[in-house]
């Protein structure tokens, strides 16, 4: 049998392959010229074993493979193996190392002096392979019977010649260098715990709901503006993790699979998929985007229950509740509409009132029908189970008013929140009588299932225990984890007052949120999206509309809705694309690379004192900038931020319209030297000040620069430098190609798109004008720019 390995010269999972060859006397072809090579389950770079039944990149496979068959005593070792000590391995002296060391000990003192017998067998070849990286390095001690296995081991004659076979002539430190680039690799993929003496930042965005299409209110009010500040905490450095998912469970689930024939989960399957493409096209960076209907999501929601019940928070109430005689059931909250008696809409849910935001029970709407039949429901009564809010009451102010003034909450958010507390607690419902929900683990009242606004915050735990079963250490931390969430204003009380009350109720160390970034609403040219009159951009559209990511993006943060109600209009995204982007940044950005180029042959003049007075000056001002971008980032400020971006932009290119390097040069070429540095620097620190909100334009600047992605993290030490910024990029360091980044939008495209997308937007404004003038019954709220519940808010 002859077999050919595509390998990494000085990998030893290769070495695993080439050991087994010489043992099993298999003739085994080694390529180590750069060809191309799969990546293995750690994400890194692996092997490529062809065989006559296909290719095997995993390298305990492909050892066995050639060695044959693998009896029961060393399949276990190759399970270990991979599973315990490859990843220890990777995670270095610091990590389970040493442990799993203690493991391969205590199997060689019982047995030895191989792992399966008196002669060495593929599970020694496996292991000592691996750990053959950390003996080299010397940074781990290993046991005295361990040190010994592996002197044993590599005495071996076809170690020896598979050793040979790999690693001959390879440079000494080549096996560590490709060890190390495995291990980085390893832990990009493990899930981030909380570090003593980091800033561990915790950001949630609003778990949308899987009933609808995210449209762009959805969008920027929550999930894009947590990305943009997640994407800034990585930049300096915080340790951080980014959490998110789809909110599944309740009656919009229920009513939307009745309105398409599917069953819930069917639904839930459908809509997940889409939020997921669209956050994935708009460059979400999540740490984990998941889901609410998982095993995690019910034994947390059903512990906090007991926790709550325990701890006498809860109440057995009965109520009366509408009841449809047509459709045989109880009804949940939002399979009932009426007239709000609060403000007169008349569409209102039986849970919320789309215009005003005011929350209720359905027996308090007027009028009401159901959603099912169209049937007028008639009062019966239920037995419930409830919050007891007003004995939670003081606690709560107590954490309001220490937490807002701490994380400095939002105008917009104190405001509803103190409306709430002022106007008195009172104990709300948290069971339904649905079957698509969590279950209520009480005796009575196991045919019911809890409120969603009960157990979708506890989304943002059940997703991150999802994400590493060490959740607790993010969750249960409050003294070392900083949880900041972005909202919709219509989602605030149930962040500022419910979720933090059944937290302080259940008796447990929760990690409560600190820092809160709610928006107002998102208008669609002067109305409202709605998907079924085809109004307004919703996340599938964008993709479609040929406008790069990074342009929706920035118009998006730009105009987003912090202190009052935007507006989105084509004209508007138009001007800022071409006014902004284009002739500011982007003018900036290729006029500063071409100098380089035209001037200098490519590579960053060295600066002289000739200019330096002039570029001091504009460091001086660029700096101060930077420190304004950070503290307004750190207030999650974003659209401050990408102002003061901007700014700096505008800042490099009035320096060379006044400064004209491009004259300049003509006459002193060192003079021209330290202005087109100090360009080359802006440009660089503008690639770490717009990459939170346009990632993908900070990719092509760093390409243009031929900078790795590390040069636009915004460090203190390159908020420092900003000052001098003509020493930000090497003086002889070779740019790449200068190209164009943003392009012009044309008036008939705008035109277009504004067409098709208009949907009936003019009888809209028309039903809404003559609705003022009856008295304002049917006027609706604007599509609200949030998470969950603004998920209805579109028509």
């Amino acid at each position: 049998m002859s077999l050919q390995l595509k390998a990494r010269a000085g990998d030893a999972q290769a070495l695993k392959a080439c050991i087994a060859a010489a043992l099993a006397n298999v003739t085994l072809s080694v390529d180590t010229a750069g060809s191309a090579v799969p990546t293995n389950t750690f994400g890194a770079p692996s092997i490529c074993l062809q065989t006559a039944d296909g290719v095997l990149t995993e390298p305990n496979a492909a050892a066995a493979y050639i060695t044959g068959s693998t009896p029961a005593s060393a399949d276990h070792w190759l399970q270990w193996e991979a599973s315990q000590l490859r990843p220890a391995a990777f995670q270095g002296p610091a990590g389970p190392a040493a442990q799993q060391l203690q493991v391969l000990e205590q199997a060689l003192t019982a047995a030895g002096p191989y792992l399966t017998g008196n002669s060495i067998s593929i599970a020694d070849v496996v292991v000592y392979c691996t750990l053959l990286p950390l003996r080299e390095k010397g940074d781990l001690a290993f046991p005295a019977a361990v040190a010994a296995y592996m002197d044993k081991v590599a005495a071996d004659p076809a170690v020896k010649a598979g050793s040979e076979q790999l690693l001959s002539g390879a440079a000494a430190d080549v096996m560590l260098s490709v060890f190390a680039a495995d291990a980085a690799s390893y832990a990009v993929k493990l899930p981030k715990l909380p570090q003593q003496g980091e800033r561990n930042i915790m950001v949630t965005s609003a778990l949308p709901y899987v009933n609808n299409v995210p449209h762009l209110g959805n969008i920027i009010g929550c999930v894009l503006s947590a990305d943009c500040y997640a994407r800034y905490c990585r930049s300096r450095g915080y340790n951080m993790i980014f959490i998110c998912g789809t909110d599944e469970y309740g009656t919009a689930t229920e009513t939307k699979a009745l309105e398409e024939g599917l069953s819930c989960a069917e639904i839930c399957d459908k809509y997940h998929a889409v939020h997921r493409a669209v956050y994935e096209w708009f460059g979400c960076s999540f740490d984990k985007f998941g889901r609410t209907p998982t095993r995690a999501q019910t034994e947390i929601c059903q512990s906090l229950f007991h926790d709550l019940h325990q701890a006498g928070n809860i109440s057995e109430q009965t109520m009366e509740q509408l009841y449809s005689e047509a459709a045989g059931k109880f009804l949940a909250d939002r399979f009932v509409y009426g007239t709000c008696p609060k403000c007169g809409y008349e569409d209102a849910r039986g849970d919320q009132c789309d215009k005003c935001g005011g929350l209720m029970n359905p027996t308090e709407l007027i009028n009401p029908r159901c959603k099912l039949t169209g049937t007028v429901p008639v009062i019966r009564s239920t037995r419930h189970l409830f919050l007891d809010l007003p004995k939670l009451s003081d606690r709560l102010q107590e954490y309001i008013d220490r937490t807002s003034q701490l994380g400095g909450w939002s105008a917009n958010c104190v405001q509803v929140t103190s409306a709430w507390m002022r106007d008195g607690l009172k104990q709300r419902c948290i069971t339904r009588d649905l079957k698509w929900g969590i279950p209520v683990p009480l005796e009575g009242y196991r045919d019911k299932v809890f409120y969603v606004w009960f157990d979708a915050p506890v989304g943002y735990i059940s997703i991150t225990a999802n994400y590493t079963d060490q959740w607790k250490e993010w969750w249960l931390n409050p003294d070392t984890v900083e949880l900041v969430q972005f909202m919709g204003k219509d989602n605030v009380p149930f962040h500022t007052v419910i979720f933090p009350a059944s937290l302080i109720g259940s008796g447990r160390p929760w990690t409560m949120m600190k820092n809160i970034s709610v928006t107002e609403y998102l208008n669609y040219e002067g109305g409202k999206f709605s998907k079924s009159r085809g109004t307004g951009v919703f996340g599938t559209d964008a993709v479609e509309t040929g406008i790069p990511v990074e342009v929706w993006r920035y118009y998006l943060l730009a105009n987003r809705p912090e202190a009052q109600d935007t507006d989105f209009k084509w004209s508007d995204l138009q001007a800022r694309n071409n006014n902004e982007l284009l002739k500011n940044l982007g003018n900036f950005v290729n006029r500063a690379l071409v100098f380089v180029v035209k001037f200098f042959d490519g590579k960053v003049p060295t600066p002289t004192d000739k200019g330096s007075e002039a570029v001091a000056e504009l460091g001086q001002s660029v700096a101060a900038k930077v420190q304004e971008y950070i503290a307004a980032m750190e207030k999650m400020k974003l659209r401050d931020g990408i102002r003061i971006a901007m700014a700096v932009s505008a800042e490099g290119n009035k320096f060379i319209t006044e400064t004209e390097p491009f004259k300049v040069v003509k006459t002193d070429k060192d003079h021209a030297a330290t202005l087109v540095a100090a360009g080359i620097g802006i440009v660089r620190l503008l690639a770490a000040l717009v990459a939170p909100y346009m990632p993908t334009l900070t990719t092509k600047i760093l390409d243009q620069l031929q900078l790795p992605p590390s040069a636009a993290m915004l460090t203190d030490d390159l908020a420092a430098a900003a000052a001098n910024l003509q020493t930000l990029v090497p003086a002889g360091h070779a740019i790449g190609t200068p190209a164009p980044l943003i392009t012009e939008i044309k008036d008939d495209v705008i035109e277009a798109l504004r067409a098709r997308f208009g949907g009936s937007q003019a009888a809209d404004a028309a039903a809404a004008a003559s609705s003022s003038a009856a008295g304002g019954k049917k006027a609706g709220k604007p599509a609200a720019a949030g998470g969950k519940a603004a998920g209805g808010k579109a028509a």
